[in-house]
């Protein structure tokens, strides 16, 4: 089940982002619109890769599982948020993401404090072993979304969305990867 919305949250990025190879003229496209496209498909198949680890879960109990796919769910609504089936009635991606900013960093916010959960799920010496990086990026995360959701400054936008792909990157990297 897991599998299957993860590869709907895939699908629907990747269609989104065929539509603007296959029309690039059509609609007006913005950066940073496109930063957190990156940023939600590294997200995705980070989710899905350690949902390979769940059998280090000693007792995988159905309330688990039922979480589990709440925050699969979860990560499937911001990819439907961060690419629509339709924004004709918007000037494009900037004017779309600038208008529903704070459904995009709502869903993100519960989306790292279900992670938090997720994380723990795995044992606290794994949530340990990531050492007070996991935690501080957390809170700077949901810190900067609750901006996100109120600031409509584009400065901060296209700063927030640039750093926040280019430290997931390194992140998942790091920690998922084998540079260590």
């Amino acid at each position: 089940m897991i599998s299957i919305i993860m590869g709907l949250s895939l699908a629907r990025l990747l269609n989104g982002v065929a539509g603007l190879i296959q029309h690039p003229k059509k609609e007006h496209l913005w950066w940073p619109h496109l930063c957190w496209v990156l940023y939600m498909m590294v997200s995705v198949t980070a989710f899905w890769w350690w949902q390979f680890q769940l059998t280090e879960l000693r007792a995988l109990t159905f309330e688990t599982y039922l979480f589990l796919i709440s925050e699969a769910a979860m990560l499937f609504l911001l990819c439907s948020v961060i690419f629509p089936t339709e924004i004709s009635e918007y000037d494009g991606y900037g004017d779309y993401f600038m208008s529903r900013r704070a459904w995009f960093f709502g869903l993100l916010i519960a989306s790292l404090l279900m992670d938090i959960l997720d994380t723990l799920l795995k044992g606290l010496p794994h949530f340990l072993g990531l050492g007070p990086e996991y935690p501080i990026r957390i809170a700077l995360m949901v810190g900067l979304s609750l901006v996100g959701c109120f600031v409509r400054n584009p400065r901060f936008h296209m700063v927030f969305a640039a750093g926040s792909l280019v430290y997931l990157a390194v992140y998942v990297v790091r920690h998922y990867g084998h540079i260590q």
